[in-house]
């Protein structure tokens, strides 16, 4: 039988439950939520902190060495003059003074550079060799907009180490770490400042991160540069290169920054990148601090670097090396040449000795030993372990001081004693007068007591001394030789006041008054 009243239920039930479906669909589809432009996002985080606390700590160091150490990081600009050119290329018709043949034209400066880092109050700064030799003006960036004007306090082109210095007050300056405490898969931090070009720039203060992939890396870079170099070819055996190795991104304008720990402390001076086309390719090294804090010492104190020296020619031990030589393990440096009257000589190594161990420190390769007798001085006494006819016997030997001969102002071996007694009074070296030195300083005449070194701040350089004088009188007594000049010197002590007179190339005096701190 028909009933309309429950055919009319029916529909109202179908009609009902299409619109629950309708809106369960368009609510699924996002048809009844907000236009686009008017969502309200949450901030609430989808992965709990404690599941990656790890992490945002490690993130939180990371920016906490950034923040300490950016400060601290300099540009550097190096200026370097260009060689004139002739006319070939001028229109001679634009000046006529441009119209005789081979009429030089002055050449606008290079301007290159790299980083640097602080490390004292008072304005001395850490950086790469490369990034400042041959430059004729340094000016220093700071992060707070200032620029100085620097003065070049010393370079060694054998480490890639040089200091430059700024007067300048409220400096950050940076702590040392220790880089022979390093181990491979710690995490570092590399800060650079590359921009170029006024007092701000797009690359300025660039940090990148890494571990320490390797530790003592022989790259033979200095060697090759030295080589290139008519000046430092012949001593380019005396290159350290024990690289810090890493994979933190390092690019030619990061050159001189500093690569530090977690504690914000510096192990390394960002040096190279091995790289075909010149740019990262995932290599970066480091100078070790260590190295470079020795060479910043005597930079400093000296001027140029008092390399200690062993007198041999070496090379690494390998597994037939080792059971040739009936070593305990695969380690050590095979000396294959031994210096005629060298340290070595002297004190009795020889050609097929194996050292093993310098003063209870374990040498497995040639840049470690060639690091260890760096960080000595001249003078030192050192204890080495020797393999020799497949036993071992301890050889003491006193280190000389290394003969560059691109360096005639540096002292001799013999002259290393003397030194230090003139740098405890007045901060100074003399010497006998020899053909090399009167040529670099320009004296016609090879005789007389000549001032080779002078320690920045030291006594002598207070009082505006520098190398090149030729000492004529110590108070008032003529001086005829470096003898009679350390002679007059001799029983002077503190407080006590020195008279010199000094000469130039062209004879004219001076007389400089120094009081003996």
């Amino acid at each position: 039988m028909y009933d309309p009243l429950r055919k009319k239920l029916k529909i109202a039930l179908i009609t009902v439950f299409s619109c629950l479906s309708g809106l369960g669909i368009a609510s699924g589809i996002g048809w009844t939520t907000a236009p686009r432009n008017a969502l309200v996002t949450s901030s609430e985080a989808q992965i709990p902190n404690q599941a990656i606390q790890p992490a945002l700590d490690l993130s939180d160091a990371f920016v906490n060495v950034a923040e300490t150490v950016t400060p601290a990081v300099v540009r550097i600009e190096a200026r370097k003059q260009r060689a004139s050119r002739g006319n070939q290329n001028v229109n001679p018709f634009s000046n006529p003074f441009l119209r005789r043949e081979g009429n030089p034209q002055p050449q606008p400066d290079q301007v290159a550079g790299g980083s640097g880092f602080i490390v004292s109050d008072d304005g001395y700064i850490l950086t790469n060799n490369h990034v400042v030799t041959d430059a004729t003006s340094l000016t220093v960036f700071l992060q707070d907009r200032r620029s100085f004007t620097a003065t070049l306090v010393g370079q060694d082109p054998f480490t890639d180490v040089a200091v430059i210095k700024i007067e300048a007050e409220n400096l950050t300056k940076l702590h040392f770490g220790n880089s022979d405490k390093l181990r491979v898969g710690e995490w570092i931090v590399a800060i650079g400042n590359p921009g170029f070009g006024g007092t701000s720039s797009p690359l300025d203060y660039t940090v990148t991160v890494g571990i320490v992939s390797a530790m003592g890396r022989p790259l033979q870079l200095l060697q090759r540069e030295l080589a290139q170099d008519e000046e430092t070819a012949i001593n380019r055996g005396f290159a350290i290169e024990d690289f810090i190795q890493t994979d933190a991104v390092i690019n030619p304008g990061n050159s001189g920054g500093p690569m530090v720990n977690l504690k914000g402390q510096v192990v390394g001076i960002n040096s190279a990148i091995a790289s075909r086309t010149g740019f990262y390719q995932g290599y970066g090294f480091a100078i070790p601090i260590d190295l470079a804090r020795r060479v910043m010492e005597d930079l400093v104190d000296y001027g140029a670097v008092r390399r200690a020296w062993l007198g041999v020619a070496m090379r690494p031990i390998d597994a037939l090396s080792a059971e040739t030589y009936g070593l305990p393990s695969i380690s050590g440096v095979e000396l294959t040449l031994i210096t005629e009257n060298g340290p070595a000589e002297d004190y009795g190594l020889q050609i097929y000795d194996v050292i093993t161990e310098v003063d209870a420190v374990p040498i497995g390769r040639v840049g470690q030993l060639q690091q260890n007798i760096a960080m000595k001085r001249p003078g030192d006494a050192i204890s080495v372990r020797v393999y020799r006819n497949e036993r071992p016997m301890d050889v003491k030997i006193v280190l000389g001081q290394a003969p560059l001969q691109a360096k005639p102002e540096i002292a001799e071996a013999s002259g290393s004693v003397r030194e230090e007694r003139m740098d405890d009074k007045l901060g100074l070296a003399i010497e006998d007068m020899t053909p090399e030195s009167a040529t670099a300083f320009g004296y016609e005449d090879v005789s007389g007591a000549l001032i080779t070194r002078v320690a920045v701040n030291g006594p002598a350089a207070r009082r505006g001394v520098s190398p090149g004088w030729k000492v004529v009188e110590i108070n008032r007594k003529p001086i005829s030789d470096s003898e009679e000049a350390y002679g007059a010197l001799k029983d002077l002590g503190n407080g006590d006041i020195v008279t010199l007179q000094l000469a130039a190339p062209s004879d004219t005096r001076q007389i400089i008054h120094i009081r003996i701190p």
